[in-house]
């Protein structure tokens, strides 16, 4: 707002406008005693989210000001909650002093509190990453380049990357899940941003490639950034620098826990998309709750750090043989000498350090946390212990990255009290024996109970006045009190303070002198404790970066422990990872489905390879399509973490994408119905699978009419079997793309089996080769309730269906005219087929005129054709053309 607007307003709102202008985007929360207000749209907006009342006091330019409150002692909670909605909260405290001021106290911006640059553990989810990412965007020879960086700020873990296009900018955004994006007002693809929460649009400067590469090279201090393998990805360097000035600016300090930027190469991972983390469920499951999710199975980790790192690796799968071995060498020696369970008690006391060593870089560092600090440092010792006898040089590695700090474990043992303050300003945080002046000045203020009973008792005896009391409090300190009926007896020499309804209060000489004193030292003890608390920080900052090692290297071990204890609890093997080719897996189970059925879970098996590369998966609905094929894909992903596996054995080659296409829904926001969600998924595969890939596709080509649907599915088997060459698990419920197995060199069909017992369908859950021989459409129709007399319709209409059609829609083993003659099968098929049919009709380039094209048409008995024989004799015309 400008002066001139402001000029009618009062000298408090004034103020208040200065202050908002600098903020205009988020809410202000402004200091008024024991309140903090909100005024005008913010208070409008707090109050709608907050379920606060909104009220109008006061006039201000001659308007009603719109107004909303909450208590400064309740404002963490709330603050709390607006920041897991998305939106950010600048505070107002007052620092001039009420007494001396003249007109409004003054006030100033304490502290900025957005999604992605919180560090407090009152604000934050502690099994879960707090990002706040950047990014920004250069056009490249024709290509859209997407510079990323994001930064944990409760950890100091910086990262940057580029991808290429909107499709890769989706997934990134999907698999990082950030809780606060910064883009520039100028950003091209808002539209793929923007619907996100915290979103936060900034000047186009901020994204200034030299000005961001100043920032880096001066946050660590180097001539270039060419040691962190960065200098050449211009449009992610715009973004870190952009990043990294805002959370100064939100901070409103140095960032001296950020000690280092980490490259992130996409051909080191096991590339997902967005839809297939969904389909996969990995810590969010498809109905948005992280109950029965691959993470829900496997997270008994002992600290929070740990079930962090955790979902890293289930979100990032490595590619990388070597580092997957030396994982699995970890869990295989943890898991057989069993040292999980030694490793488990002393875990647990590490608790969250990571994020206790970020607050203290930020010296936002609570006692409490320095208290939990302490039994950390105290577990690393057990640690160190445990581990010194083991035989793998990765554990070697992790214990001596994990250093024991003996001194500063002493320090702050024999510094702090058992149960320190929350704050620092309540005092009370350091032991007694630790600092002689504090101890000191708080005898001083200790001794004054004592001091104060000998004066009651002595002045009783004195004066006579048996009601005579000596007390204190925090408006008027310390008083003498006499009833009212005793309060002419008072002495001379004792000073009225206050008059009561039933009592006055008093002051004398010596009392007055004793307050001067005790209340000196007790603001003397508070200052003297805060000096004491920066001084601890100070140290414990120059230790940082030793600490900072010690927690990766905790948290690296206790996920690893975890694998194996979730390896030895739920008897998982462990997979070879190879470079030769081929999938193939002995009892293979889905670890969530066998976490929650009470039924025994019935393995499977699969075998993929050059030759057999592509499976065609037949059966009926709930017969265990689906399971199968994400219980394939899982433990792909987990095999590419350094995982143990839920199967008997597994080989795998290594991936470097896994797809999935499954299940139906649209995107009404983007304009999206069902079948085109369905084909965007189908087209990104087949744009984007290699022979490397993992794909699994579920009913492709349901969305929209049979004949439609059947041909781009066929269509699609083709490509993936023909030209891409992947491993692919193909569930249909198109009989007819069964026949695509007789077909193709390495397609091979398998099916789910299921069985009728008195007249109820019973579903056995096994993988057998070959199709399928029923749908079961009906049956499940019945399971699930439909009720009776439509399923006797619904009986009636297939019927009817199968005459009209000419096809025994209930046996796709027999896809041939009924009671019609059985045409000539196909000669020059890798396999015979009787259902195929191909029309007998001359090379229609010889055809002299457009009358020879309409006979050969007119040869085609539609009428007696299956949808199948259409389809070729269609495929057949258009060879001949």
């Amino acid at each position: 707002m400008s002066k001139t607007s402001t000029d009618n307003h009062t000298p408090m709102m004034r103020q208040y406008f200065g202050l908002k202008s600098q903020h205009p985007h988020q809410l202000l929360f402004y200091r008024m005693g024991d309140f903090y207000e909100l005024f005008y749209d913010d208070a409008k907006r707090a109050a709608q989210l907050l379920d606060i009342t909104l009220t109008a006091r006061g006039h201000s330019g001659g308007q009603p000001i719109p107004m909303a409150g909450i208590p400064f002692h309740a404002a963490e909670n709330y603050i709390a909650r607006l920041v897991r909605m998305g939106e950010s909260v600048v505070v107002a405290e007052q620092v001039g002093d009420p007494a001396t001021s003249k007109g409004p106290v003054e006030r100033q911006i304490a502290r900025i509190v957005t999604p992605g640059t919180i560090s407090d553990e009152a604000y934050l989810e502690e099994k879960r990453e707090n990002l706040l990412l950047s990014l920004a965007y250069q056009s490249r020879k024709g290509l859209d380049v997407f510079g990323f960086s994001y930064l944990d700020m409760a950890s100091g873990r910086f990262c940057v990357f580029e991808v290429d296009g909107m499709d890769a900018l989706s997934s990134e955004l999907q698999r990082l899940t950030p809780r606060e994006i910064l883009i520039s007002e100028d950003f091209p693809a808002r539209d793929r941003v923007t619907l996100e929460k915290g979103v936060s649009e900034l000047g186009p400067w901020h994204f200034d490639y030299e000005s961001s590469y100043r920032q880096l090279i001066q946050q660590f201090n180097t001539k270039d950034l060419s040691g962190f393998g960065c200098e050449s990805l211009t449009a992610a360097i715009a973004s870190a620098g952009a990043l990294l000035q805002y959370a100064k600016d939100t901070q409103r300090s140095a960032l001296p826990h950020i000690q280092s930027i980490t490259v992130e190469h996409k051909d080191d991972s096991v590339l997902i998309d967005g839809a297939t983390r969904r389909n996969l469920e990995i810590d969010v499951n498809l109905s948005g709750s992280n109950s029965n999710t691959l993470v829900s199975v496997l997270d008994t980790c002992a600290t929070p750090m740990g079930s962090r790192l955790l979902k890293r690796w289930l979100h990032t799968p490595i590619r990388d043989i070597n580092e997957i071995q030396s994982r699995q060498d970890v869990v295989a020696e943890l898991k057989d000498e069993r040292l999980y369970d030694m490793l488990d008690t002393p875990l647990k006391k590490v608790g969250d350090l990571e994020r206790i060593l970020s607050r203290v870089a930020l010296r936002s560092a609570r006692p409490r946390d320095l208290l939990r600090l302490r039994f950390a440092l105290e577990a690393i010792p057990e640690i160190n212990q445990i581990l010194t006898a083991t035989q793998t040089s990765r554990l070697q590695d992790l214990n001596g990255r994990m250093i024991a700090q003996p001194e500063l474990t002493e320090t702050l043992a024999t510094a702090l009290v058992e149960n320190p303050p929350s704050v620092v300003r309540d005092g009370g945080i350091f032991a007694k024996g630790y600092d002689t002046e504090l101890d000191e000045l708080l005898s001083l203020s200790t001794n004054a109970t004592d001091y104060l009973a000998e004066m009651e008792r002595s002045e009783k005896e004195r004066t006579g006045i048996s009601s005579l009391k000596v007390g204190f409090n925090r408006v008027h300190g310390y008083y003498i009190e006499i009833s009212r009926l005793h309060s002419d007896q008072a002495p001379a020499e004792y000073i009225r303070r206050q008059t009561l309804k039933n009592a006055e209060r008093f002051i004398t000489p010596e009392l007055k002198a004793f307050e001067d004193k005790a209340l000196s030292a007790k603001s003397k003890a508070l200052a003297r404790e805060k000096e004491l608390y920066e001084l601890l920080l100070d140290r414990l900052n120059q230790l940082l970066r030793e600490l900072q090692t010690t927690s990766q290297a905790v948290a690296q071990l206790d996920v690893i422990h975890t694998f194996a204890e979730r390896a030895d609890a739920l008897m998982f093997a462990r997979p070879e990872l190879h470079n030769r080719g081929g999938i193939q897996i002995q009892g293979g189970r889905h670890p969530v489905v066998e976490s929650v059925i009470s039924d025994p879970f019935i393995p499977n098996d699969l075998d993929m390879h050059d030759k057999r590369s592509l499976l065609m998966i037949t059966g009926p609905n709930m017969g265990g399509k689906s399971t199968y094929m994400r219980q394939i894909a899982l433990i792909a992903l987990l095999a590419h973490t350094g995982c143990f596996v839920p199967a008997e054995a597994a080989s795998i080659s290594v991936v470097d994408r896994i797809f999935t296409r499954m299940g139906s829904s649209d995107d009404l926001a983007g304009g999206r119905s069902t079948f085109m969600v369905e084909m965007t998924e189908t087209a990104n595969i087949l744009n984007n699978a290699t022979q490397q890939s993992l794909v699994l596709m579920d009913e492709v080509g349901r969305g929209t009419s049979t004949f439609d649907g059947l041909s781009l599915a066929w269509a699609a088997v083709d490509y993936l079997a023909n030209h891409l060459k992947c491993y692919v698990l193909f569930a249909t419920h198109y009989f007819e793309l069964t026949t695509l197995a007789d077909q193709l060199d390495n397609a091979a069909n398998v099916h789910l089996t299921a069985t009728e017992y008195d007249d109820e369908i019973v579903f056995l859950h096994k993988v057998h080769p070959g199709p399928a021989s029923q749908s079961y459409g009906l049956q499940v129709a019945q399971l699930a309730g439909v009720p009776r007399n439509v399923i006797g319709h619904a009986k009636h209409k297939l019927a009817e269906l199968e005459v009209v059609t000419g096809i025994e829609l209930d046996d796709p083993d027999t896809f041939q005219p009924i009671n019609k003659p059985t045409p000539e099968p196909i000669t020059n098929k890798k396999k015979q087929n009787n259902a195929s049919y191909v029309p007998q009709q001359p090379d229609l380039f010889e055809l002299a005129d457009h009358n020879a094209l309409k006979e050969a048409l007119k040869a085609l008995d539609l009428d007696n054709m299956t949808p199948l024989q259409a389809m070729n004799a269609l495929h057949e015309l258009k060879n001949s053309l």
